[in-house]
C-alpha cells in the first residue's frame, strides 16, 4: 500500500526537502505550493529518482484553493495519509520593531502562517477520517523558544501553530490520525535570506550544542518518524531540531 502526502510550500527549501525525503519512503507526495513550476520540478526531480508526485497549485490562504488541493489529491491517489503543514512566510520579511510592521503585513502572515495549515488540515480531514489515518506535521520554529526579536509576526504566527497542534491533537487522537510540530533552527537552504550576514551565520552555528550549520536533510529524520506508524503513539509534541541551540 502506497500512502499519500501533502507538503505544502514544497517547491522549495524545507519543503522540496521533506518533499524527497517522503517520496524516498515511499510515499506518493503532493508538492501543494504557488509556484507551479517550481512544484513541477521537484516532481519531476522524484519521477527521475523513480518517485511518484503530482503538483498541485495551491495558495494555503484561499480556502477554495486547499480544498482543489484535496480533491486533486484524492481524484489522483484515491487517499491522503499525511499533511506536512510548511508554506510560511519568513524569508522576505524584514527585521525590524513590532511598532514598525505595517498591518498588511502582519495580517499577511498570519493568514499564511497560520490560517493556511488550518484550512489545510480542515481539507484533508474527511480523507484522513474515512481512512482512519492521518499523519499531520506542522512545521514551526525554534526561534518561538528564545523570543526572538523583530519578527514579531512570524514568532506570533509559529507560537499560534505550536497551541493549534496541541489542540486539535486533542480533537483527534479518536480518528487514529496524529498532529505534531517540528521546530526547525536556524536552517541554510537555497533560499536566500537577505537578514542573515555571514557575521549572523557564524554566531548561529556558535549557538548550537553541534557545531555546525543546520542543513534540511538534518529535519528529514524527525519528519518520517512523524510521519510514519512508528510516531503512532506521539501526539500534541513539540520536536526541536536545533542542535541543541534551544533547550526548551
Amino acid at each position: 500500500m502506497m500512502r499519500t502526502a501533502i507538503v505544502t510550500g514544497g517547491s522549495q527549501g524545507l519543503g522540496r526537502a521533506f518533499a524527497r525525503a517522503l517520496a524516498g519512503a515511499g510515499h506518493a507526495v503532493v508538492i501543494a505550493d504557488r509556484n507551479l513550476r517550481g512544484a513541477a520540478n521537484v516532481v519531476a526531480e522524484i519521477e527521475a529518482a523513480g518517485g511518484t508526485a503530482l503538483a498541485v497549485e495551491t495558495d494555503v490562504a484561499e480556502e477554495a484553493s486547499t480544498q482543489a488541493m484535496a480533491a486533486a489529491t484524492q481524484a489522483r491517489f484515491g487517499r491522503i495519509d499525511v499533511l506536512v503543514n510548511n508554506a510560511a512566510i519568513f524569508s522576505t520579511l524584514e527585521m525590524r520593531p513590532f511598532d514598525q510592521i505595517p498591518l498588511p503585513e502582519w495580517e499577511q502572515v498570519m493568514r499564511v502562517n497560520i490560517t493556511g495549515p488550518f484550512l489545510c488540515a480542515r481539507a484533508v480531514l474527511p480523507a484522513m477520517r474515512a481512512g482512519g489515518f492521518g499523519r499531520i506535521v506542522n512545521i514551526a520554529s525554534a526561534a518561538v523558544t528564545m523570543g526572538r526579536p523583530n519578527y514579531l509576526h512570524y514568532i506570533t504566527s509559529k507560537s499560534a501553530l505550536i497551541g493549534m497542534s496541541r489542540s486539535m491533537a486533542r480533537e483527534l487522537g479518536t480518528a487514529g490520525i496524529t498532529v505534531n510540530s517540528i521546530l526547525p533552527g536556524a536552517t541554510f537552504t537555497e533560499v536566500e535570506r537577505k537578514t542573515v550576514s555571514p557575521e549572523q551565520r557564524v554566531m548561529i552555528v556558535a549557538s548550537q550544542c553541534i557545531p555546525r550549520a543546520l542543513a534540511p536533510g538534518d529535519l528529514v529524520g524527525a519528519l518520517l518518524f512523524l510521519a510514519s506508524d512508528a510516531s503512532s503513539f506521539v501526539t500534541g509534541q513539540a520536536l526541536t531540531v536545533d542542535g541543541g541551540a534551544t533547550h526548551p
